[in-house]
C-alpha cells in the first residue's frame, strides 16, 4: 500500500484547534507523509514530535507551494482550518489553494468535523485513487 500524503494548514486563530486535532490523531498521522506551511509545520513538529515536510509560511508562498504539490499529484488530502471571520491579506493565495484542491479532486476538510469524517474513513488505509479530471479538451482548445 502506498503511503498517503496529507497537507495540514491553519490560520493563526485556528492553529491551536489544528494542533489539538492532530494530537488526537497522532497515531494515524504517523502513518502518513505530512506537509505543512511554515508556522503550522513548526508547531506540529514541536507538539507531536512528528516529521513534517515544512514549506514556507502561507503568506510568503507556502499556500502556493502546497497548490503546486497538489497539481503534481504529491498530496492526497488537504486539511485547512481557515478562519472565516478574519480577513486575510493573502486571501487570493488561499482561494487558489482551495480551488486547486477542487480542480484535482482531492479530499478537502476546512473544519474539525469534516477532518474527522475524512481522516477516519476506511479509504485512508486503502489504495483508493480518486478519479482525476480529464483536461484534454481544455488543453487542446484553440484560443483566438
Amino acid at each position: 500500500m502506498t503511503i498517503k500524503s496529507i497537507a495540514l494548514v491553519a490560520h493563526d486563530h485556528k492553529k491551536s484547534t489544528l494542533i489539538d486535532w492532530a494530537l488526537s490523531n497522532k497515531t494515524l498521522l504517523e502513518t502518513l507523509t505530512v506537509y505543512a506551511t511554515g508556522t503550522t509545520g513548526k508547531l506540529l513538529e514541536e507538539s507531536l514530535s512528528l516529521d513534517v515536510q515544512r514549506l514556507m509560511s502561507g503568506p510568503l508562498g507556502g499556500d502556493l507551494q502546497l497548490g503546486a504539490k497538489i497539481a503534481e499529484g504529491k498530496i492526497d488530502l488537504l486539511i485547512f482550518f481557515w478562519d472565516p471571520l478574519e480577513p486575510m491579506p493573502h486571501d487570493p493565495d488561499i482561494k487558489a489553494l482551495l480551488r486547486i484542491a477542487a480542480v484535482w479532486n482531492i479530499p478537502l476538510a476546512c473544519n474539525q468535523a469534516s477532518a474527522d469524517y475524512i481522516i477516519h474513513s476506511k479509504l485512508i488505509h486503502e489504495d483508493y485513487q480518486p478519479s482525476k479530471p480529464d483536461f484534454s479538451q481544455y488543453l487542446d482548445r484553440v484560443v483566438v
